[in-house]
């Protein structure tokens, strides 16, 4: 456990370098914030239904997925997609850890990083200046604190299996791009989960994406009481254990990948020089 934790540490401190790369992303997601708030400004004046948000709730929402954009589990470990394209990706299964735990170890860098780099200024500046109102209780904070530890488990589970993708298709851009669309859709991100029909409702809450969004952003603003906290906790770990399953499952999807690396490498390791 200690050696994964070091490949935490060590890649979590290389992404903290990007750190002219995280303001851009911030000036860039402040302008999409600016849209996605006037467009569903726009909406409410123009509605005069009852609907499950106050807008100041679905501001404070949009303001939280701009700052732990990062979080989604919307890209590919860059180092490792350079390695599968070149077939150095072979050379990896002699290190002495497990390789796909490695992997995860490094997505869960990959997601936290960026995050922290983009969320801090964050929510200095939405809190200072454009709505982005703090927890109701300190209960809701430390439940969203929690809910968050949660999201980021299952995000890098997600990521993994993205990133075994390259395994199969080299590329990884056709899955990526699936992926990532389906995240926006179905984990809050894009719109509210509960401003969708209430016939949605069922299916929304038996899929994994909104772990990833629409319930840390809730227990932030109080929306969901804290006391719901362990359920959403179940909720979060189950599916990251579903989605760890198919990817760590030797006969699914792994195993027969990794036995074709490992015969390569025997090959590199007795082939004369």
């Amino acid at each position: 456990m200690s050696a994964y934790l070091a490949v935490i540490g060590i890649q979590f401190h290389t992404m903290l370098q990007y750190r002219a790369a995280a303001l851009a992303g911030v000036v860039t997601q402040l302008v999409f914030g600016f849209i996605h708030v006037m467009v569903f400004e726009a909406f409410y004046s123009s509605s005069t239904a009852a609907h499950p948000m106050r807008l100041e709730q679905v501001i404070v929402y949009i303001w939280l997925g701009q700052a732990m954009l990062g979080m989604l589990p919307w890209n590919i470990d860059s180092a490792i997609r350079d390695q599968v394209r070149s077939g150095a990706v072979v050379y990896e299964l002699v290190r002495p850890l497990d390789l796909y735990n490695f992997w995860y170890s490094r997505a869960i860098a990959l997601r936290l990083a960026p995050t922290l780099l983009r969320a801090i200024p964050f929510f200095i500046v939405a809190g200072l200046f454009l709505g982005l109102s703090p927890p109701p209780s300190w209960g809701a904070g430390l439940a969203w604190i929690a809910a968050t530890g949660g999201a980021l488990l299952l995000s890098a589970a997600l990521t993994n299996l993205l990133t075994i993708t390259l395994l199969w298709t080299i590329s990884g851009e056709g899955v990526q791009r699936l992926l990532s669309s389906i995240v926006f859709i179905f984990s809050g991100m894009l719109v509210p989960l509960p401003l969708y029909p209430d016939w949605m409702q069922f299916l929304l809450d038996l899929q994994p994406f909104r772990g990833l969004v629409d319930l840390p952003f809730r227990l932030y603003m109080g929306h969901i009481p804290p006391t719901d906290l362990l359920d959403i906790l179940l909720h979060q770990l189950g599916w990251t254990a579903a989605r760890l399953a198919p990817g760590r499952n030797r006969p699914v999807l792994w195993h027969r990948q990794y036995r074709h690396g490992f015969d390569q490498i025997r090959q590199l390791r007795f082939r004369p020089l």
